[in-house]
């Protein structure tokens, strides 16, 4: 009964572990294309549907605290922006002196200076029991931070 127990507590776990074996042994099934139409489901159904469970299940007070909690949003997004790619491309120093790949380190520097993916970053606070409003308030904001440095990093047209 105990291991019924544990299952039901990590049901998140067990969930990525079956959908793994899944994957190893049949697949077909998840590429472009096939039954599950991955390019459609996952890229614009999946995360759909995540955000509107997430918003639904949100209550407007909690997304309003969220708000307030400046200290928070800074620390999050200098973490995420400033400090952890400033962190990786130190990693990437080290790594340049070995016989790594160079495009392997090359797709390195791009993985650590893109935000997390809003549906994995929200479906795991989920998991573990944080605090959702401030997951979807934090991931909004990074995608606004990092649209707008990427619009103004751009060559401004010339007419």
């Amino acid at each position: 009964m105990r291991l019924l127990e544990r299952m039901r507590k990590e049901w998140f776990m067990v969930g990525i572990v079956l959908a793994i074996a899944g994957a190893k042994l049949e697949p077909s099934v998840g590429v472009n294309g096939g039954p599950l139409k991955p390019e459609i489901t996952v890229s614009y159904i999946a995360v759909a549907t995540i955000f509107f469970n997430s918003g639904l299940s949100l209550k407007t007070e909690e997304l309003t605290s969220a708000l307030v909690h400046i200290k928070l949003h800074l620390f999050i997004q200098i973490f995420t922006l400033a400090f952890f790619p400033a962190a990786i491309w130190l990693f990437l120093q080290l790594l340049s002196i070995t016989p790594i790949n160079e495009w392997l380190l090359k797709g390195l520097q791009t993985v650590g200076c893109m935000p997390p993916p809003v549906s994995s970053a929200v479906i795991l606070t989920k998991a573990v029991g944080g605090n959702e409003a401030y997951t979807c308030e934090t991931i909004t904001t990074i995608k606004i931070v990092n649209i707008s440095i990427a619009f103004k990093s751009l060559p401004v047209p010339p007419w």
